[in-house]
């Protein structure tokens, strides 16, 4: 298969981008040089005309890839019909429908209750909130790794790189960052880092500096994202609920970026079994549509008295009806095919491990999957250098990809990708690999 090197960008991206400089803010992280045109499934073009395999996906948000007939005929529908009523103040159908939706297949096994807003930070916000609430307590712990959002109560958790937190402080007190498992990288003594990050929480942080009983909440990824697509352990988030409950303290889970599909099941919760007391939804709920969610037991949701949250856009009605028709396709269709499609992914890039020595590990589930770049054959230095190229030439040749933690590619297409497209992707990833070392 021939590898595409177009030149990119072409000159009518350079002469948007230099537009762009003069104007966005300054805290605009550096941006690879796609300027988008339209995309489709999980193809898209640039302005120059250059065609691209997304394996990005709007940062693991367009779960049914660009412009899926069903979603945009579902976003039509709704425009013409009304598309803002601020739902703090008045009812419509559409937003009770997905509520209802979402309590019905929320990995509890008490019933639950929702709470709409408009992205992934303001869904964690809600979470804390409600944990404080409900707890009357005033602490949380957090993990290093995490990703929970940039305003100034998500921001405090995190701690993927400390430029997301240098200049802010202070932000929301009392949030205390423990390790999360990684035994590929431990931190502590011991096969099980798992065991003993739950260990240290118990014997070390709750005797010596953090009391349990004024922790109102422990908020965690089941899978962490941008920390660097890690698995935790067999039997940590087992353990880690078991903990929660011997101390009073609710268990959250941010699902911004794992759920609606991507590990190849609805929830990442669903892999373990771990019942969690609150969740967090975002990115791919939508489809692409703004949209957030804290989704909680209904014996707490219904603890907090009228008025002490709300959101004026949240739960629009327009992201609403989006986020039913992809809730539709992902489970008619999707979510089995990322179980299928990302075990064959992960197949392949296996297979290319043994025989690359600079790919230290492969890990994830369903098509949320992460490649950790090294120096080399017994050598776990990340190679920072490498990854940050390999993505580079990547998309000169084709391929949209984005990196996490210190050096590894994450893998986050859209949930109907083929093995074909994998195939394609694989082509061009050998490819970039070299060029990138050379």
């Amino acid at each position: 298969m021939a590898v595409n090197m177009s030149v990119r960008p072409g000159s009518k991206a350079q002469a948007i981008i230099a537009r762009d400089d003069t104007i966005m803010s300054g805290s605009m992280v550096p941006r690879y040089p796609f300027v988008i045109e339209r995309g489709l499934g999980a193809r898209v073009w640039d302005v120059d005309g250059n065609d691209y395999i997304d394996f990005a996906a709007g940062i693991a948000v367009n779960a049914t890839g660009h412009c899926h007939p069903e979603v945009v005929k579902a976003i039509q529908d709704q425009a013409a019909k009304f598309i803002h009523i601020a739902g703090t103040d008045y009812y419509y159908e559409v937003q009770i429908q997905l509520a209802e939706r979402l309590a019905s297949i929320a990995p509890f096994s008490d019933p639950a209750r929702v709470f709409f807003c408009n992205s992934g930070t303001e869904s964690v916000e809600g979470a804390l909130k409600l944990a404080r609430y409900v707890t009357g307590r005033s602490r949380f712990i957090g993990f290093l790794g995490g990703f929970h959002g940039r305003t100034m109560g998500s921001l405090a958790f995190t701690s993927s790189k400390y430029t997301q937190q240098q200049g802010f402080f202070p932000t929301m007190p009392g949030v205390t960052h423990v390790p999360y498992p990684n035994n590929y990288r431990p931190i502590f003594a011991g096969a099980d880092q798992g065991q003993a990050v739950l260990d240290y929480i118990e014997n070390v942080l709750f005797q010596h500096n953090v009391p349990a009983k004024e922790v109102a909440g422990i908020l965690i990824e089941p899978m962490q994202g941008e920390g660097g697509y890690i698995v935790p352990p067999d039997g940590f988030l087992v353990g880690l609920r078991a903990l929660c409950d011997r101390h009073g303290i609710m268990l959250i889970f941010d699902e911004v970026q794992t759920g609606i599909g991507r590990t190849g099941k609805m929830f990442a919760a669903h892999h373990t079994g771990v019942i969690p007391d609150i969740m967090t939804l975002a990115k791919g709920l939508g489809s692409g549509m703004p949209i957030g969610l804290v989704v909680a037991k209904k014996k707490h949701m219904e603890q907090w008295k009228r008025g002490a949250h709300g959101n004026t856009y949240g739960g629009n009605p327009v992201c609403c009806a989006a986020a039913l028709a992809t809730l539709d396709l992902v489970e008619r269709e999707y979510m089995a095919n990322a179980a299928t499609v990302g075990a064959y992914f992960m197949e392949r890039l296996r297979e290319w491990q043994t025989r690359e020595p600079s790919i230290g590990e492969v890990r994830g589930q369903g098509l949320f999957i992460g490649m950790e770049l090294v120096a080399g054959a017994g050598d776990k230095t990340p190679a920072r250098k490498l990854c940050d190229d390999l993505v580079t030439r990547a998309y000169h040749n084709g391929l949209i990809l984005l990196s996490c933690g210190v050096s590894t590619l994450r893998f986050m297409p859209p949930l109907l990708i083929t093995r074909a497209d994998v195939d394609e992707a694989m082509v061009i990833l050998e490819a970039s690999l070299a060029e990138a070392r050379a």
